[in-house]
């Protein structure tokens, strides 16, 4: 009875740091994933989400590391590679094969050389200790899990004063077509700082990315 007792207080603690339900229903099966890919790559991505802005409003320089956590189909992947340059490197990580296979598709077709791929997990992005300069969660924070974990296997890949750079919906409803943000979005931006901040990161910078819509923080590592 015991052992009994002991495994469903591990399940329940494993199921309560599943905090990204609502945020990850849409992306359970590789159908339900095919549907988003359709939005993930977007031509009207550009416009809603400035790209080029937050490549220079993130103070990208040439020769940098960069990891694209959650890249999805890889939209950022080309302005990312743009951005460091021939001696730079990109990360494209994520956790799903589908996904990976079509922003492999998308950078070769492109000829970026200086873009590799990982495969990451719920817990883990599975980078290499002290190799990045810059961290970038681009619409993927609220899909986090496991934020606590996410965030120190983060911590560990930023070298010393790395950046991590996230860019996340407001928590309002008129941040997402028909109030989606309200139940999509785990933390609006006051919680989100304080959540990172108490995973051994400091606040540097704020800034509204996309009017009511989005916001980016600039966080360094402590």
């Amino acid at each position: 009875m015991k052992k009994i007792a002991c495994l469903a207080l591990v399940l329940a603690a494993s199921l309560a740091a599943q905090v990204a339900r609502e945020a990850n229903s849409g992306y359970q099966t590789e159908e339900q994933r095919k549907q988003m890919a359709a939005g993930l790559g977007s031509p009207q991505r550009e416009q809603t989400q400035k790209p080029g802005l937050l490549i220079r409003e993130m103070g990208l320089q040439p020769g940098m590391t960069v990891a694209d956590i959650g890249t999805g189909v890889g939209f950022m992947l080309p302005y990312l590679s743009k951005g460091v340059g021939p001696g730079g490197h990109v990360i494209a990580e994520d956790i799903f094969d589908d996904f990976l296979s079509a922003a492999k598709l998308k950078v070769n077709q492109a000829g970026l050389e200086n873009v590799t791929f990982v495969k990451g997990t719920e817990t883990d992005p599975g980078l290499a200790e002290g190799q990045l300069d810059m961290a970038l969660a681009l619409d993927v924070y609220h899909h986090f899990d496991y934020p606590e974990k996410m965030l120190a296997a983060i911590h560990k890949a930023l070298k010393d004063g790395g950046k991590l750079i996230i860019v996340e919906y407001y928590k309002r409803e008129s941040a997402m077509p028909n109030g989606r943000a309200l139940t999509h979005i785990r933390l609006d931006m006051p919680d989100v700082i304080k959540e990172v901040e108490a995973n051994h990161f400091h606040l540097l910078e704020e800034k509204e990315h996309v009017r009511d819509v989005q916001y980016m923080l600039m966080l360094e590592k402590n």
